[in-house]
């Protein structure tokens, strides 16, 4: 054999040897399809999809994190489109793969009905994200052999999504817990205004008691010595319009009943905050958004909430690496333990005639003057 067969048979032979480790190498290289799951338009849910994108990024899962939240619409399905085509590298967010139910029961069921036959049949997902607490509990309900993370819920334990704060039960599970978030912001409100009753609207069904914390609330409540004046109503119907009628109808009744008003998470876009608040405003009463500085924008008094979602979305891009890093999501810890700030809308405040002490506006991290504009402490 000459040197030039030799120099062949020698590369066919190394080809072959690395062939297999190729293989190998592509197996704990795979990428991750990913499905996304909603029970409808929420801002707070295009602001964690937004973060944790990018926090993706910043862990290294994939190389263009940086969705844009679009303008004039609380929907993320124009986020998930733009990631499923931009967003390379060990995720694919499938461009099919976006689910809604609207707010809708009945769609919610045909949701959970579709995605299910898609994970069990056609088996081309291998993660699911579900936002909120309807998705949390329709995709944890069962274990579909693929991992859930379950983001953006209220209180993930009350809803029954996950076991405990510190086990989520279920080998495929993971859900975001911040224990104690509702009391501290209860005791923060009547540290400051000392209010004997305070309104409080939700749906009185499970999801909808689980979804406004209900049982944090009274736990609150009681250690306070607070009488909770409570207004129950359907919130989450088909027709908006008609859930946010029966949600300003509650608020304008607790206004007239109530020394203060906590606004539980909802299902009204934020561009409606400032009508739902009228009453409040009317009455002189001081307000609090559970959900956050979005509403406080809106004309809401004040919460005490995340200055921003960076630290939701590095959590939660922690917790998918671990996984695709090979630990099961119940392994992974669900504890997150955020800086809190709190925010104040100025304009509000003149018009329930509070003036804020010098000293709490130095505890404050974002002042809102009007319905749209803020002044960041660093700007003050």
């Amino acid at each position: 054999m000459d040197i030039r067969h030799w120099l062949a048979a020698a590369l066919l032979l190394l080809l072959c040897l690395a062939a297999p480790f190729r293989a190998q190498g592509e197996e704990t290289e795979k990428r991750w399809n990913v499905l996304y799951v909603e029970g409808g338009p929420f801002a707070n849910y295009q602001q964690t999809l937004a973060h944790t994108a990018k926090g993706l990024e910043q862990v290294g899962l994939i190389r263009n994190g940086g969705v844009s939240v679009p303008e004039g619409t609380e929907s993320a399905r124009e986020m998930w489109l733009w990631l499923s085509e931009h967003a390379g590298g060990r995720l694919h967010f499938l461009e099919d793969g976006f689910y809604s139910a609207e707010w809708d029961p009945l769609r919610r069921a045909e949701v959970k009905k579709a995605v299910w036959d898609r994970v069990k049949n056609r088996r081309d997902v291998d993660m699911i994200i579900a936002m909120g607490t309807w998705s949390g509990l329709d995709m944890a309900e069962e274990d579909l052999g693929v991992p859930v993370f379950s983001m953006s819920v209220t209180d993930a334990v009350a809803a029954g999504i996950v076991k405990s704060a510190e086990d989520s039960g279920k080998d495929n599970v993971h859900a975001r817990v911040e224990p104690g978030r509702f009391r501290r912001q209860i005791q923060l409100f009547h540290e400051v205004f000392h209010f004997k009753t305070l309104g409080v609207p939700y749906e009185d069904t499970r999801d909808g008691r689980s979804t406004a914390g209900l049982e944090e609330i009274e736990r609150a409540a009681e250690d306070l010595g607070i009488e909770l004046v409570r207004c129950t109503a359907p919130l989450d119907l088909p027709d908006h319009d008609r859930s946010f009628e029966n949600l300003r109808s509650c608020i304008a009744g607790l206004s007239c009943r109530a020394d203060a008003i906590y606004l539980t998470y909802s299902s009204v876009p934020v561009k409606r905050i400032p009508e739902l608040i009228r009453p409040v405003i009317k009455a002189g009463i001081p307000s609090f958004s559970q959900s956050g500085p979005l509403e406080v924008e809106h004309g809401v008094l004040m919460s005490l909430a995340q200055t921003d979602f960076a630290g939701i979305g590095r959590f939660e891009a922690e917790a998918i690496r671990a996984v695709v890093g090979g630990k099961k999501p119940r392994e992974v810890s669900q504890v997150y333990m955020p800086e809190l700030g709190l925010a104040i809308n100025l304009k509000t405040a003149m018009q329930i005639g509070w003036n804020p002490p010098i000293e709490l506006l130095t505890a404050v991290d974002a002042i809102y003057n009007g319905a749209s504009m803020s002044v960041p402490v660093s700007q003050r």
